[in-house]
């Protein structure tokens, strides 16, 4: 080739926001990119990360965002990349995170080999992903890619954040540039996230100064580490219990007035409930049973006001559900919860007059024991079932703090499969001690999203942990050789229910509701015969890996080996036997 290749003025657009990682499963639509990365681009600043999956490489995205704060670049293949790769953009899109997604297309008929290429290609691939990204485009020349790159970056990191794609013809990536010099990359300004209106937000700021029993429901609050601080104040000024909904760590568990296990009683009896950044408003005062029937009743008392401060008004798509239910409020402030939180805490500080402090320190009081009681009910429950074999969960969460707690540590995946042991008895105080869930409840973000959150994490030193449901591990295997092959440091703690059990109770349900006898639950939800070896696939993998363990006698020793490996810098897996939940 004569002249500079496209596709290295398309790292040099790149090269300017400081990305850190590259993750991809390698394909032919985007080889001339591929190629500049790692030669043009030095493999640096992005370094590429060879994925097995394209679904691996945006779960991986998707969990390194949550430690980061910054977006990964991916790259996927035509429709198939996509295809493979769209629950985990689904995923992205319900979590408010932001992926830069480049896929790569042969656009041309007339230029592209038959057969693979062909079948691989399309009209527009965009619009197999195209309902839950925030915006695509397919640049037609060098000078629109630079403006397409920077406008995806721009709006993917605008409030609410969620994943871009850009389509991207491989031929456009492999032309020699004619006039390089005339070539311009834009420049990122970072848009301020919005703001709630002065009046809106006094008004609430009065409500909640004059309630008897406000409530404060935190769900993609902490958009950064100083949302949890934020939240903190607020809740001190008022002495009002938080309800964390734990899709992000909004509130210390520690804290006495995070009551999260007392949900149901706190609603219904509030007489205001402020709700920030909730993803399902509706199904937070409303309670449904889901007995055939279809039944619903409002969880709140008659008169109770709702305030909801939130930047999903600002944008929603009409096919999937993720919006949930509507829900009317008494107060809707469509902005950036964290950002207007200064501007409310000043507010309430106004509207609390004196004759309030006396009842607002009675409240503080009645939380601080409630948080106490709840403390004392949640260990005494901790010690059901301790000697058990399978291993109760939550002597698998009580043996692994013990081996962690002296460590700058980090839990990179849900809890919600193992009864949130772990969001209930550790000590979590940190924005990084809890990444939250998959957003779309998606099987296969698991392992992967560990990985990505584990990768942020290396570079501050700290210990990442994962819980990994052994369902959800099928998803994605592969990702564990990525993290071998690229050093990342994760302890992942198998919990080996074998079984998908959440669907055994759905069937139980059916059952139950048809009066049937259920002599043939396990067919369809087991996953035994065989059952699987998970150290053995580790270690396949190049993990160091112990287990299946069924004693919980020999837990503690397989999880302190574990811990140093991983604190010199491998992975390692420990497969642990459990009860379903």
């Amino acid at each position: 080739m004569k002249g500079t290749p496209t596709s290295d003025f398309m790292v040099d657009v790149i090269k300017t926001f400081n990305i850190d990682y590259v993750a991809a499963n390698p394909a032919d639509s985007f080889r001339g990119l591929h190629e500049s990365l790692i030669t043009h681009g030095g493999n640096k600043t992005p370094e590429l990360l060879t994925c097995m999956h394209e679904e691996s490489s945006v779960a991986m995205a998707h969990g390194y965002f949550k430690i980061a704060g910054k977006p990964m670049l991916v790259l996927c293949h035509g429709t198939v990349g996509l295809q493979h790769a769209s629950m985990a953009v689904y995923n992205a899109w319900c979590d408010q995170v932001p992926i830069v997604i480049i896929g790569g297309n042969d656009l041309d008929a007339a230029k592209r080999t038959p057969l693979v290429p062909t079948y691989h290609s399309a009209q527009d691939i965009g619009s197999i992903v195209r309902d839950y990204v925030k915006w695509d485009d397919m640049p037609v020349s060098a000078q629109h890619f630079a403006e397409s790159f920077v406008r995806a970056y721009k709006l993917s990191m605008t409030a609410p954040h969620e994943p871009v794609m850009i389509a991207l013809d491989a031929g456009l990536q492999e032309e020699a540039l004619e006039n390089r010099d005339k070539l311009k990359i834009p420049r990122y300004a970072p848009t301020a996230p919005p703001q709630g209106d002065t009046n809106a937000v006094r008004e609430a700021a009065r409500l909640l100064a004059n309630a008897e029993n406000p409530v404060i429901v935190a769900d993609r609050l902490a958009r950064t580490p100083a949302g949890m601080g934020l939240l903190v104040q607020l809740a001190e000024l008022l002495n009002a219990p938080v309800v964390d909904q734990l899709n992000r760590l909004n509130m210390p568990t520690t804290h006495y007035l995070c009551q999260t296990g007392r949900a149901q009683v706190l609603i219904h009896n509030a007489d205001v409930i402020m709700g920030l950044e909730l993803s399902d408003f509706f199904g937070t005062v409303n309670a449904f049973v889901d007995n055939g029937e279809y039944t619903q009743n409002p969880k709140t008392k008659a008169g109770a006001k709702l305030i909801s401060i939130s930047a999903r008004d600002y944008y929603l798509k009409s096919n999937f559900q993720d919006f949930q239910r509507f829900q009317s409020v008494d107060v809707s402030i469509a902005a950036d919860a964290e950002a207007t939180l200064p501007a409310l805490i000043e507010e309430v500080k106004r509207a609390l007059s004196a004759d309030r402090k006396g009842a607002i320190d009675a409240r503080g009081d009645a939380m601080r024991k409630a948080w106490s009681e709840t403390r004392a009910r949640t260990l005494k429950a901790a010690g059901y079932a301790w000697d058990a074999s399978p291993i109760s969960t939550a002597r698998l969460s009580a043996e692994l703090w013990a081996q962690i707690k002296d460590a700058d540590w980090s839990l990179v995946g849900s809890d919600r499969m193992i009864s949130a042991w772990p969001t209930r008895l550790w000590p979590m105080e940190k924005h990084y001690h809890f990444i939250g869930g998959p957003g779309g409840y998606g099987m296969g973000y698991g392992a992967p999203a560990a990985v990505g959150a584990a990768l942020a994490n290396r570079a501050h030193g700290r210990l990442s942990v994962n819980i990994q449901t052994d369902g959800d591990m099928m998803y994605a295997p592969g990702v564990l050789w990525t993290a071998a092959h690229h050093h990342i440091p994760l302890l992942n703690v198998m919990h080996n229910n074998r079984g998908y059990h959440q669907e055994v109770m759905h069937v139980q349900r059916m059952a139950d509701r048809r009066n049937r006898p259920l002599p043939n639950g396990p067919i369809g939800t087991q996953i035994v015969g065989p059952n699987i070896d998970y150290a053995k696939l580790a270690q396949s993998m190049g993990w160091w890996a112990s287990g299946p363990i069924s004693d919980p006698n020999e837990l503690a020793p397989a999880l302190k080996r574990a811990v140093e490996v991983v604190k010199a810098g491998e992975p390692a897996l420990v497969d642990v036997v459990t009860q379903p939940r």
